[in-house]
């Protein structure tokens, strides 16, 4: 349990909105959204806004397998066992919705200003 703690906040530092990662050519890529936590058969935050070529990162906590998928098409992770991620860039301004192939119930939205 304590270690499966330790890999969401390291996660999550890895993933802060401040940091920014230097490309190979010293130009800067955008910097990283967000992560959403896939925990108790859900989404957690549930939605999310992002500006336009945000990257944002889905991680599995839950002991069962789950999937993210978006209902346009957009985007199609695999089955996520624990502690597996899934991550997707935004290019596009508009509201992507998703929910668990697994899991129907468990729905989440990403807006992209």
């Amino acid at each position: 349990m304590r270690r499966a703690g330790l890999l969401l906040m390291a996660a999550a530092a890895a993933l802060s909105p401040a940091g920014f990662a230097n490309a190979p050519d010293g130009a800067s890529a955008a910097p990283a959204a967000g992560t959403i936590m896939i925990k108790d058969f859900a989404f957690s935050p549930a939605t999310l806004t992002v500006s336009r070529g945000a990257r944002v990162t889905w991680m599995n906590v839950d002991g069962e397998p789950h999937t993210v998928a978006s209902t346009s098409g957009a985007f199609r992770s695999g089955a996520l066992d624990q502690q597996e991620t899934f991550s997707f860039e935004f290019d596009e301004p508009g509201t992507y919705r998703y929910v668990c192939t697994i899991h129907p119930h468990m729905s989440g939205t990403i807006t992209v200003r």
